[in-house]
């Protein structure tokens, strides 16, 4: 019987090599991801808050990025908090937390290649580690020009451990809201004809439906450009006496809804 010839000494060391490298480099975990997902209107600023971090305990220096979706931009951290420290990207692009503290959460981090992960990540599962069930505010502001109902591409989280290798990963949402419509007409509280003129502005080209406190349709045109005004009239009498009217736009898949006024009709 055949025996099978040794390795050639330089090949047994890159295979020794290779295998050391398997065996040390950490890996995203598994079955995990992060999340998060805001909704904001053109030319204001939400509160994207990123959880689900479920992977082992990281000592110091591991961080968390959160890349923003074009055309947002990150514009705070505002996380209180004296072991997490936050910082933006001088044009907006990334948002980060870095854990400055150490670590007491069930599980041992060790870093890649040799020698040990920065600081101690062992404790009881009372005692969560770093970035284990807790929630990362970022502040993101989307520009007056984004299209409401778009849906943002390209939001994306990563934690890194002090070796700068990733330990987890996630994909986050963020769309563009409809702004509120406005009913400026009729005025609440003055009695009102059976058939009003009712007129506000919503964002232009949206669908514009007003609706009883009954929640039956009173009338419902379109706002026009560029101011985003609209009216309509009743093809119906209002019943008489007290009741509410409210409008709702919708435009492009997303809606949004005025205050309710109060009326008395005669």
């Amino acid at each position: 019987m055949r025996r099978p010839r040794p390795l050639p000494a330089a090949l047994a060391c890159s295979a020794a090599l290779l295998l050391t490298v398997l065996a040390t480099s950490p890996a995203p975990a598994e079955g995990r991801e992060l999340w998060g997902s805001v909704t904001i209107v053109p030319g204001h600023q939400g509160l994207l808050e990123v959880a689900g971090y479920g992977g082992p305990a990281l000592g110091a220096g591991s961080r968390l990025t959160l890349t923003a979706p074009q055309p947002a931009e990150v514009t705070a951290t505002p996380l209180v908090d004296g072991v997490y420290r936050g910082a933006v990207a001088a044009d907006g692009g990334t948002g980060s937390y870095t854990f400055t503290g150490t670590a007491t959460g069930a599980g041992t981090e060790t870093g890649a290649g040799t020698g040990t992960g920065a600081g101690s990540a062992t404790g009881t599962a009372a005692e969560p580690g770093p970035w284990l069930g807790r929630t990362f505010p970022f502040v993101l502001s989307v520009p007056a020009t984004a299209v409401p109902g778009t849906r943002l591409s390209g939001c994306a989280m990563v934690v890194t451990d002090a070796a700068g290798a990733r330990r987890d990963q996630g994909a986050c949402t963020v769309t563009v809201g409809l702004p509120d419509p406005a009913l400026t007409q009729p005025l609440a509280g003055v009695p009102l004809g059976r058939r009003p003129t009712i007129a506000g502005t919503a964002y232009p080209g949206a669908q514009v439906t007003v609706r009883d406190q009954n929640e039956d349709e009173v009338c419902s045109t379109t706002a026009t450009a560029p101011g985003g005004t609209w009216s309509c009239v009743p093809g119906t009498d209002l019943p008489a006496g007290a009741g509410r009217l409210q409008a709702t736009a919708t435009f492009n898949g997303v809606s949004a809804a005025s205050e309710q006024i109060r009326i008395t009709v005669t």
